[in-house]
């Protein structure tokens, strides 16, 4: 595999980051090269300068307005030449010009079965509504709020009685298995929106 560059937007803690750097960076090629939040003080950063990634920082507060912001954060990722941008708990949301400037290169991860619960609080929201299944969803971004494309989810039981805490835990958990064989897909050239049907997500077979 050829060099396969990503960079990072994360506002919390960065443990989908963590996953991420612990699981494919510096593996076959593929190199984590920018970690950026809309949080000084969010744990990704460090997360990302222990790992020796250069970081930015892009506080809603030093901008006009979000286009503003997402243009100067667009410079700074398109500095570091990537191929994919992952939105790691990046709890922003991005406009319409950021989405159009690198369209089909960022992807989301959102804890529920899209298109069921989307939007803020998705675990909340499938504790309300009673559900006994819920589960993780990996999909490219386009303009709407979790709208896009589908490129893998997986299913997480809701057992009668579970705390929040516990849902989040093990919703955490298969989130930091699944990102990172996602974005070992993409990096592999495996994933494919099909032109026909973009709402379609084609995943080739690997080689071996």
């Amino acid at each position: 595999m050829s060099s396969f560059r990503i960079v990072v937007l994360a506002s919390g803690s960065g443990t989908n980051l963590q996953a991420i750097l612990d699981k494919l960076h510096g593996r076959d090629g593929v190199e984590v090269v920018g970690v950026g939040s809309d949080k000084p003080a969010a744990g990704a950063l460090e997360r990302g300068r222990a790992a020796g990634v250069e970081t930015g920082v892009f506080p809603a507060a030093d901008y006009p307005d979000r286009p503003a912001r997402d243009a100067a954060m667009g410079d700074w990722i398109e500095s570091r030449q990537p191929d994919l941008i992952v939105l790691a708990g990046y709890m922003q949301l991005l406009s319409a010009p950021f989405v159009g400037r690198f369209r089909n290169r960022i992807i989301n991860i959102h804890p529920a079965l899209l298109p069921s619960f989307p939007g803020l609080d998705a675990i909340g929201q499938a504790l309300a509504a009673g559900v006994e299944t819920t589960g993780v969803t990996v999909h490219f971004v386009d303009e709407g709020v979790d709208t896009g494309p589908v490129i893998a989810q997986r299913e997480v039981p809701v057992p009668a009685g579970v705390s929040r805490e516990e849902l989040e835990a093990a919703v955490h958990a298969v989130e930091h298995e699944l990102y990172p064989k996602a974005i070992r897909m993409i990096a592999e050239g495996r994933v494919r929106i099909d032109p026909s049907d973009p709402r379609t997500v084609a995943i080739a077979p690997r080689d071996d």
